[in-house]
């Protein structure tokens, strides 16, 4: 294939099926702000080192400064402007705010979306392994305290009313 070869995409974002003519070697996270104008995920170390670009791709988090935007071709695709806009994170994304667990913002997109696979978990977890989970995502601002507050009191919270039936 020839470099600036175009390739044209089906996707489903957020919900949306979005067809696109893409250039081949356009990483997802490019794809996701420029072409589509979803800005959550932000483009930080650009090797998949710092976590600021992840999304959720078929049920998975992923790297998108990582995955090409062609190999995200019929899949599902879910950005944080997705998470949020489904209520799935509204008591994580809550629980951020009173923590004060976001101050530049800049990683908080990935972190919460790390977070909500997290929160999926079936199995009691520690503080410990909240930040094992979290070792991906990197905060410059907070030192992770707050964050991992919040993780956990929503994960608390979560259990309580699901022990309650609600």
């Amino acid at each position: 294939m020839k470099f600036g070869a175009m390739r044209r995409i089906t996707l489903t974002v957020n919900g949306e099926t979005v067809s696109a003519e893409v250039p081949v070697r356009r990483h997802l996270v490019d794809f996701l702000r420029l072409d589509l104008g979803l800005t959550g995920a932000h483009l930080g170390c650009e090797h998949g080192v710092c976590g600021a670009c992840t999304v959720r791709v078929a049920g998975a988090p992923v790297r998108g400064c990582l995955m090409l935007a062609v190999q995200a071709d019929a899949m599902v695709v879910e950005t944080i402007e997705g998470l949020t806009a489904s209520g799935e994170i509204a008591d994580l994304q809550a629980r951020f705010v009173a923590r004060n667990a976001l101050q530049c913002g800049f990683c908080t997109p990935g972190v919460l979306s790390v977070a909500a696979e997290l929160l999926k978990s079936p199995r009691a977890l520690s503080r410990r392994q909240v930040r094992q989970y979290l070792a991906g995502n990197y905060c410059r601002c907070t030192g992770y305290q707050a964050i991992v507050d919040a993780i956990m009191e929503t994960i608390e919270a979560r259990r309580a009313a699901a022990r309650e039936g609600t």
